[in-house]
């Protein structure tokens, strides 16, 4: 499937910011580069389901779209309201989860989902529920944890018996819940009546990469942001990437 252009959207990040804002830029900027297409066409009705602080939703709002967050945390929600007030834009925060969405039937336009779905419980439920809760020709965002980096990482760092274990395991891991493979998650998206339009690798080598080496090299950041660009829909550097973030649509007009 054809994915979204690359291009380092985001903007590079300067020599002034802490180091966690400058990989913070690199881990989201694949992210928003995709969506950025998708919001260019004011205003739309647009939900963040477990979208905490709102870190993408302040940004969406700005763009002059009607934003609404639904988190379980309400001190998230609080710091999204003081995230949103110092930006100068409205953005609705609401306390509850997935379940949330059963509410609000074809109401949204774009609905995120970010690092929600490996703790749903039942993915193939939740699809459904996040299907339910577009419009027709309106579009998913779902960014999940890929099980093939995890197995990588729990290698690099000596865990042998732990990356054996995870390799074909579909089952919850601790905190981070379930890991998806590529087809894994397209599959539940058609079966959710969902059109897969885009996915890509995010975080392909930003987690790979010492911080120490983004603190200390001028220029590092940027050029991994750049990197990372080029590297997100090309399906042989796939397998390396932390997340997955697929784009779909509901069907009909």
């Amino acid at each position: 499937m054809p994915g979204p252009a690359p291009g380092p959207a985001s903007g590079p990040a300067s020599g002034s910011e802490r180091p966690s804002d400058r990989r913070g830029a690199v881990r989201t900027g694949v992210v928003w580069a995709a969506l950025q297409p998708l919001v260019t066409t004011a205003p739309l009705d647009v939900v963040d389901i477990g979208g905490g602080t709102g870190g993408l939703a302040v940004r969406i709002a700005a763009l002059g779209h009607r934003v609404t967050v639904i988190d379980p945390s309400p001190d998230a929600l609080a710091a999204l309201d003081r995230r949103a007030r110092d930006a100068g834009v409205a953005v609705a925060g609401e306390q509850g989860d997935l379940a949330s969405l059963a509410d609000r039937t074809a109401s949204a336009d774009l609905v995120l989902c970010h690092g929600v779905l490996e703790v749903a419980g039942d993915p193939a439920q939740a699809l459904a529920v996040l299907a339910g809760s577009l419009r027709a020709g309106g579009a998913l965002s779902l960014l999940v944890a890929q099980r093939h980096a995890a197995v990588i990482a729990r290698a690099m760092a000596g865990h042998f018996g732990q990356a054996l274990a995870l390799l074909d395991s579909t089952a919850p891991t601790g905190r981070a819940g379930v890991r998806f493979t590529a087809a894994e998650l397209e599959e539940l998206v058609a079966g959710a009546g969902l059109d897969a339009i885009a996915l890509q690798g995010v975080r392909v080598f930003a987690d790979l990469v010492p911080g120490s080496l983004l603190d200390l090299e001028p220029g590092a950041t940027a050029a991994l942001l750049e990197l990372e660009h080029a590297v997100a829909t090309r399906p042989e550097y796939r397998p390396l990437a932390a997340q997955l973030h697929l784009l779909a649509r509901r069907r009909g007009r």
